[in-house]
């Protein structure tokens, strides 16, 4: 993609794909590469400083004889998740507004 990602927005995208199910990084990351593209290196400081805020507890199981760490969305998490998509609705509503002209600042 073109535009930028913020890792703000990885954040957020983060928030929402554990909001489905739980995941493991590099599954995280091939999500989020539909739209950005990030480096595994980049994701994981990112969803360690979600695990501090509380948002994303982790936990490992086993799969074809290897263990594998998982995410999992906290309660703290689903909360923030909604804030942020709210934030979200207003911000896209926004840049469709400026983008197909129906939004303008007045010029005083």
């Amino acid at each position: 993609m073109y535009f930028p990602v913020s890792s703000t927005l990885i954040e957020f995208l983060i928030l929402a794909i554990l909001e489905k199910e739980d995941s493991y990084g590099y599954e995280i990351s091939q999500t989020i590469k539909l739209v950005a593209a990030i480096k595994e290196s980049t994701l994981y400081p990112i969803l360690k400083k979600l695990g501090q805020a509380g948002y994303v507890s982790n936990y490992s199981q086993e799969h074809q004889g290897r263990k594998r760490k998982y995410y999992a969305l906290t309660t703290e998490g689903k909360e923030h998740l909604t804030y942020l998509k709210l934030q979200w609705r207003s911000y896209k509503e926004t840049l469709d507004g400026i983008v197909e002209g129906s939004l303008r600042h007045d010029k005083d």
